[in-house]
């Protein structure tokens, strides 16, 4: 019996450096899949620059926790050897396993080497703001801590395109790009090409890179077993790059592999042109929905509910769409700092996890919440996830026609058993939705999965119920037997 598939971002930014992430992990399998949770989008599990380093500040892609290097062999989440152990545990219970792919950068290198470069402006990155000089980059990756397991390719300065920092000068918040080298044009438009992020930027116009990089994915997949590919910036990395790599990979190893890429903008428009830009070779993370919540969020009652899924790629183009409230960048504190406020959460998490359009990625932060930083987990998500794998079944029809109180409900199907739901969020005062189950319900009596009113909902002879909801706040309602079934085990 197919179910709803539904992602989990198992980490967040502050997790603990005390190497024993992936082994949690592990142990938390069989309640994540009683749960509903069908993937898992793990972190990057190849060395960082550091122990402390989360994952994306990428030193080497084949030190998986595995080698003395950066001053450690473990990475913040354990060692390569947990790692697979991980993967084959998700795997034992059904759950596929996301990778994370960083590609559009280095950091770290262990040796200088002096370069001819142009400065050009942070704004404007073709604006050259300065005459040619030598810089003096870390741009040598050599990797002896590896001695050339796995690859003995070396990374120097002719594998990037520029940096941010010079070891003459040291002087911060400049940008230099290589001379005989240029930005690549197909990338975000933002600060006039945004094909510079960090660190020292990867050349994906060099071939012995991009062979480089293939040659690794398809060692990565085949050492590690993941199942897909989450991708990182791909809004900074030549466009047609990830049409051709993934192509590749695919033919090369015989699998479809399914990839999902971070794109970071909130207009829709930049968002489609780039799944056409790449063929449709992957989905994209909703940010543009991510956004909606956090302003309406952030307005309360004067926003208008009605325009909730306004201007999102789950409207659009739902196949293509991974929709999320919250993630790592987005947490407080962090460089993409959206979050969104705790009262509408629960609200958020209902659009994505119990309408039938995308794929939804809940936070981990979100579901166990984030004591060492003050953050709440959502109330009742346990109960949205399980509610979307058992119940959120069936044909949808929408309730928006009130700028505060908005709905709708998935009518079941015959597969799964006591399916069927309605459900209704409001911004502002308490109110309802009269909406139709359909006069297969009629006479049945349909209940408040999340406890806020008491009194059951009973389907008249059209079909129809006047199902409410309470003010700044979501109710699901289903039948009876729905209730029973409804115990998370954390």
């Amino acid at each position: 019996m197919a179910s709803n598939k539904t992602m989990m971002q198992y980490f967040e930014w502050y997790l603990p450096n005390d190497g024993f992430w992936w082994k949690r992990c592990a142990a938390k399998a069989p309640n994540l899949a009683g749960l509903g949770i069908t993937d898992i989008w793990l972190p990057p599990a190849y060395k960082g620059t550091s122990q402390e380093d989360v994952g994306y500040g990428v030193y080497d892609l084949y030190d998986l926790g595995e080698f003395d290097q950066k001053g450690t062999v473990r990475t913040k989440y354990g060692t390569k050897e947990e790692y697979i152990e991980a993967v084959k545990a998700f795997h034992e219970e059904g759950i596929r396993v996301y990778a994370d792919i960083v590609l559009n950068h280095r950091m770290g290198g262990e040796e200088e080497e002096d370069v001819k470069a142009v400065p050009v402006s942070p704004e404007n990155r073709y604006e050259q703001i300065g005459d040619e000089q030598v810089v003096r980059v870390w741009s040598k990756f050599a990797y002896p801590g590896r001695k050339g397991k796995y690859s003995r390719f070396v990374w120097d300065h002719t594998h990037f395109t520029g940096t941010d920092w010079d070891e003459i000068s040291k002087e911060k918040g400049k940008i230099y790009r290589f001379t005989g080298k240029n930005w690549d044009p197909d990338t975000d438009p933002e600060f006039g090409n945004f094909d510079y992020l960090m660190g020292m930027n990867v050349d994906m116009d060099n071939p012995e890179v991009v062979g480089e990089l293939k040659k690794w994915l398809k060692w990565y997949l085949k050492e590690t077993d993941v199942d897909g590919l989450r991708l990182d910036a791909v809004k900074h990395i030549s466009f047609p790059f990830y049409r051709d790599f993934l192509s590749d990979i695919r033919k090369e190893t015989h699998k479809d592999y399914p990839a999902v890429g971070e794109y970071w903008s909130g207009d829709l428009g930049r968002l489609l042109y780039y799944l056409d830009s790449v063929d449709n070779a992957m989905s994209l993370f909703d940010v543009a929905l991510h956004f909606n919540f956090f302003h309406a969020a952030e307005a309360g009652g004067d926003y208008d509910m009605r325009q909730l899924l306004s201007g999102t790629l789950v409207s659009e183009r739902p196949e293509n769409a991974v929709t999320f409230v919250d993630n790592h960048d987005t947490q407080l504190g962090q460089s993409l700092q959206s979050f969104v406020a705790d009262w509408f959460k629960p609200l958020a998490y209902a659009v994505i996890l119990l309408r039938q359009e995308g794929v939804p990625c809940v936070f981990y932060a979100d579901y166990y919440g984030n004591p060492a930083h003050n953050r709440p987990l959502v109330p009742n998500l346990g109960k949205l996830i399980k509610l979307r794998h058992s119940y959120a079944y069936g044909e949808q029809q929408d309730c928006f026609d009130n700028e505060h109180i908005v709905g709708w409900v998935r009518r079941g199907d015959k597969e799964h058993t006591g399916s069927g739901i309605a459900v209704v969020l409001s911004n502002a005062e308490s109110g309802s939705c009269r909406m139709e189950m359909g006069t297969a319900f009629s006479g049945t009596s349909f209940y408040d999965a999340l406890g806020s009113s008491e009194e059951p909902v009973v389907i008249d002879e059209e079909g129809f119920g006047e199902f409410s909801v309470g003010e700044r706040s979501v109710s699901v309602w289903v039948q009876e037997e729905a209730l029973e079934d409804l115990t998370v085990n954390e």
